[in-house]
């Protein structure tokens, strides 16, 4: 498995420029890390405090310092179809330690917002800083210093991205994350696009359109197209934080259950190992370019375009965009899944699903094998999957499952060595692109990316005049009026981090798709974010610097001529430097007014946010 000259290049010359803030959070890590039970520096009254409503059993365990003690960060809430699964985690995690005279306490929630209820809301302005609440909440969560190791519970957008921050700075402990899996495959993802295509173009009315909606999203579980959230449960698994084929196992199943048990009892195991393996020496720059390399690998979310770059930062790890589209350019796309195909990510699963994907990219030379996880060190044991049995003698690894009256165990056995669905997952030598679909854009615009993966190559350049709009609401009255029936590429300003909180943008995607099909050549220029089910229309995002920070996006006016080339990575105004330099920038005005729905308590989360290509963050 020899690795990819590319691929080694791009990491030493992350490692070389992280080497300052990196070695300053090692510093920070090793000062933390402790010797005994972390507890053990907490007064009579401290910990009286951190036991009170334990049982006996347990108050005898924690006050003897020689157990361990598990803390549970939950991102539970029962309006979540992803999250509400994690309400029977707890009590499931505490009779699985308590096996092992071990004690777990929920330690904390963490607030777990839903970007498909707050899409084209008002309330869409608090989600991506609801990350980087999250990572405080976890910080809260941990900050009474009574635990040994930490499980995290979380899947979908800013959530997973927010734990990991969070427990970052907590990197001596010891940690696994909990998957819940994804709901059943409902309405596909094709038929739920028409709908709602043919909703913006006036051809079906509400109740169809909330009928169709229904049949996709319909259960307890992750929404099953290929967006942030399952891009989520795929990074934790390519960087090693979840057990080996834990991460699309469907909820309130047999084998999920086990699968819960099992990580407590693996994170047992490496909390009281002599040499404990903590989060901070997972959390390497060689496995934030595991994680680069599979999420563009599979054509993930371009959410984590802003993600990865956040999590890589609270470990003090440097990357940008510039990393990014050169891992892209340099592996190939072996994934088919919506909106890059036409499966959802049971389909995946069923393809042969993350440990033939690792076993494949492994195998071609493009993730690195010297990394340590939640088992230890290398990638191999993650080209297994699990398959619960009746109790045998199998001279192979298992664990008991929680399972009682069914006595089944958890099996690891090799995953598909060859693809079920050659139309879904593929090999590297059969892949659908020769590279990963994320592209970095420069030119007098500035800087931003856009996802090539589902876009047709007709369509990876675009040269039209601008129609320029502040706020997403604005283009549909032009939609309606015929007012689009045009050649343009939509400049879509005051979306960045700094103006509004940068809420996606996705309410534009039926009727960009709509004109698009209908044979007009037309993109989406903007400082905003899309959707993680970024598609099919050609966009340009993450625009830095931002109109608010005085991005030559504000410079813009209507009827100015925009090239967007994806071949060459560029994107440029048309207008000489001389005219642009004399034009006044706009200002804020549509969305002038951030208060409602919470919005003014994030006030100084939008005057601290660092720029999109830095993370986008407000605590970094």
């Amino acid at each position: 498995m020899k690795l990819s000259i590319d691929i080694d290049k791009i990491t030493q010359r992350i490692i070389e420029k992280s080497k300052p803030t990196r070695s300053q959070y090692l510093a920070k890590i090793a000062a933390a890390q402790k010797n005994t039970r972390t507890r053990a520096s907490l007064s009579c009254g401290n910990l009286a405090h951190g036991m009170a409503t334990c049982s006996p059993a347990d108050k005898t365990i924690i006050a003897e310092e020689q157990a361990a003690n598990i803390g549970i960060v939950t991102a539970y809430n029962d309006m979540l179809s992803a999250h509400q699964p994690y309400q029977e985690y707890p009590d499931l995690i505490k009779k699985t330690a308590a096996r092992s005279g071990v004690t777990a306490q929920v330690a904390g929630a963490v607030p777990a917002m839903c970007d498909g209820v707050t899409q084209g809301q008002p309330g869409m302005e608090l989600s991506l800083f609801s990350r980087d609440l999250i990572a405080m909440a976890t910080a809260v969560s941990l900050s009474h210093d009574m635990f040994d190791g930490v499980l995290c519970l979380g899947v979908c957008d800013k959530i997973v991205p927010g734990l990991l921050i969070g427990a970052l700075s907590f990197g001596h402990l010891p940690t696994i994350f909990l998957p819940a899996g994804p709901m059943s495959t409902g309405q596909s993802n094709d038929a739920k696009a028409k709908i709602r295509q043919a909703y913006a173009e006036g051809k079906v009315g509400r109740k169809e359109l909330l009928k169709s909606e229904s049949a996709s999203y319909h259960g307890a579980g992750t929404c099953t197209f290929y967006g942030t959230a399952n891009s989520n449960q795929m990074l934790m698994e390519i960087m090693g934080l979840h057990l080996p084929g834990s991460s699309f196992v469907p909820p309130y199943t047999d084998l999920r259950n086990a699968l819960t048990s099992n990580a407590v009892e693996q994170l047992i195991e490496n909390m009281n190992q002599k040499d404990i393996t903590p989060l901070a020496e997972i959390i390497t720059e060689k496995t934030i370019v595991n994680g680069m390399v599979g999420l563009l690998a599979t054509g993930g979310s371009t959410n984590h375009a802003i993600h990865i770059i956040a999590i890589a930062r609270a470990a003090g790890i440097i990357v940008d965009w510039q990393d990014m589209s050169d891992i892209s350019s340099a592996i190939p796309l072996l994934c088919r899944i919506y909106p890059n195909g036409s499966a959802d990510i049971n389909h995946f699963q069923a393809a042969g699903g993350m440990s033939f994907l690792m076993r494949e990219l492994s195998q071609a030379g493009y993730l690195h094998q010297d990394v340590t996880t939640i088992l230890g060190k290398g990638l191999e044991p993650y080209f297994n999957e699990p398959h619960l049995v009746e109790n045998s003698q199998a001279d192979i690894y298992r664990q008991e499952s929680d399972i009682e009256q069914s006595k089944k165990v958890i099996e690891w056995k090799k995953g598909p060595q060859d693809s079920l669905d050659t139309s879904v997952l593929s090999t590297a030598d059969k892949a659908f692109n020769s590279h990963g679909g994320l592209e970095l854009l420069k030119g007098n615009l500035g800087r931003c990316v856009i996802k090539t993966s589902a876009v047709s190559d007709e369509r990876l350049i675009i040269e039209a005049p601008a129609i320029v709009i502040e706020d997403q609401n604005d283009l549909a009255p032009m939609f309606e009026k015929g007012e689009l029936n045009k050649d343009f590429i939509a400049v879509i300003r005051f979306q960045g981090p700094q103006s509004n909180g940068m809420p996606e943008l996705h309410k534009l995607t039926p009727i960009l798709a709509s004109l698009q099909d209908a044979g007009h050549k037309v993109a989406l220029v903007t400082d905003g974010r899309m959707s993680g089910a970024s598609g099919k229309v050609p966009a340009a995002i993450h625009l830095v610097p931002e109109a608010l920070a005085g991005g030559n996006i504000a410079r813009v006016e209507n009827g100015d001529m925009i090239r967007l080339d994806a071949t060459t990575g560029q994107l440029e105004l048309l207008v000489s430097d001389e005219v642009l330099s004399k034009r006044t920038p706009s200002i804020k005005t549509s969305i002038e007014d951030q208060s409602g729905l919470g919005r003014e308590l994030f006030n100084n989360f939008r005057k601290n946010a660092i720029d999109a290509e830095r993370g986008a963050s407000s605590i970094s």
